[in-house]
């Protein structure tokens, strides 16, 4: 299985410079019929991988960051002032990271569409929640890769229900999302992901 996600204090990573702020889009699912989107939409994200997690001044972050501290390279629209810049400026972490989704899912589906500016009171249960759901995204970005490998067919009927699980945490409310504890599912999807690429090296070369 890929490297899991990072934790609440490793950097995250920039995104696409958004064009329009987050509630200009109905607080809707963003996938059709109960899917998981796993591609990034800074547009309907509140600028949550700039904010949630810490970083710390290294070679791919000029400065130091606490969790739940706006980037000042943050500006009040959710975008980043330095987007075209990021590598020179010094936050190439910021380039390598992605959310897979996690952040529009939260802002627009967990929140319905409310951000931690406006809506102040939702701010640390947001963050919380969006540190759990990019583990959970990756989660289903390696499931869903792993139902295109031909050697791993023979379960490729339990990586589609481990995903349909995992998708189903995706859409649970944000005090059971804050709370989840995460590590039996990693568990579960980790054995699964294992098998899967275990079929595809037995492959004759």
């Amino acid at each position: 299985m890929p490297d899991a996600p990072p934790d609440d204090s490793t950097p995250p990573d920039a995104v696409p410079d958004p064009t329009t702020p987050p509630g200009t889009t109905p607080p809707d699912d963003p996938a059709p019929d109960g899917a998981i989107e796993l591609r990034a939409d800074c547009d309907r994200c509140a600028g949550l991988c700039c904010v949630a997690p810490a970083f710390a001044a290294s070679t791919d972050f000029a400065i130091d960051k606490p969790a739940g501290t706006p980037c000042p390279n943050l500006d009040d629209g959710f975008r980043c002032t330095i987007h075209a810049q990021l590598r020179p400026k010094g936050f190439a972490g910021c380039v390598a990271f992605d959310c897979h989704g996690a952040g529009q899912t939260v802002t627009q589906v967990t929140f319905g569409g409310r951000d931690w500016r406006r809506h102040p009171e939702v701010r640390e249960q947001m963050f919380d929640v969006f540190a759990v759901m990019r583990h959970l995204h990756t989660f289903a970005v390696h499931l869903t890769e792993a139902t295109t490998w031909p050697a791993a067919a023979p379960v490729h009927d339990e990586l589609r229900q481990r995903l349909d699980e995992v998708v189903s945490l995706t859409r649970a409310g944000a005090e059971e999302l804050a709370a989840l504890d995460l590590a039996p599912v990693g568990r579960a999807v980790d054995e699964l992901l294992t098998r899967a690429s275990t079929l595809v090296r037995q492959l004759p070369a």
